[in-house]
């Protein structure tokens, strides 16, 4: 993999037109192999930024949940470390974007490889307006998931070498895309969380809440590191 750049975040530019009803909205790609703390840190950038966490896992669980006719294909190609079809996530994530009231989204886990990332900048017409990119190493995140007990069927060993293979095989390409135009802000996911969200926290300074910017943020919340 290339140089990742770590720069600024830079506010994007206003999308004028898309397929949310016209409605303009700023997206942020959240992407990092699985346990890397993806989670952990959206719920943070949320606190203090205000932005809308849509993650394309949990999407994909409440639709699994929701016995509708997709909600089998997805449980079965998520037991086998699979990618789901990129029509099938662009639609909820659509259409949660449509429904929320917000124009700030973090969207997690998702584009996972190179024909989502072009189908959604096609579908949707909306181009991110930076990526934010979890750097951790496997045997890191492999200790994480296998710590962790969420009851998710995906949290197995078997799974999870899947999974990783999956995201260097396929995510790391988008990240390269991304990168080749500037558009990569990249984290170190192995430091302690505080000290990853100090990182992520000048990344995002240009999104802060005016009413905020001369207030010193709160104490760090107690957070697991996952992803």
């Amino acid at each position: 993999m290339g140089t990742v750049v770590d720069a600024p975040a830079v506010v994007a530019e206003e999308v004028t037109e898309n397929m949310l009803g016209g409605k303009k909205v700023t997206a942020v790609f959240v992407l990092g192999g699985p346990g890397s703390g993806k989670g952990t840190q959206c719920a943070n950038i949320v606190e203090h930024f205000g932005f809308t966490h849509l993650s394309a896992g949990d999407l994909l669980r409440a639709e699994i949940k929701s016995g509708s006719e997709n909600g089998t294909m997805i449980e079965n190609m998520i037991k086998e470390g699979k990618i789901v079809p990129s029509e099938v996530t662009i639609k909820l994530l659509q259409e949660a974007m449509i429904k929320n009231e917000n124009d700030k989204f973090l969207i997690d886990g998702f584009p996972r490889n190179e024909e989502n990332r072009a189908a959604f900048e096609n579908v949707t017409k909306i181009s991110p307006a930076f990526v934010l990119f979890f750097d951790c190493s496997e045997k890191e995140m492999e200790k994480r998931l296998l710590g962790r007990n969420q009851g998710r069927v995906d949290d197995n060993i078997e799974t999870i070498k899947k999974r990783f293979k999956t995201f260097v095989e396929s995510s790391l390409p988008v990240i390269e895309h991304y990168n080749s135009r500037d558009k990569v802000k990249k984290i170190d996911a192995a430091k302690p969380i505080p000290e990853v969200f100090e990182d992520v926290k000048t990344i995002f300074a240009p999104y802060a809440p005016k009413h905020l910017l001369a207030l010193p943020f709160p104490s760090f919340p107690l957070l697991s590191p996952l992803g």
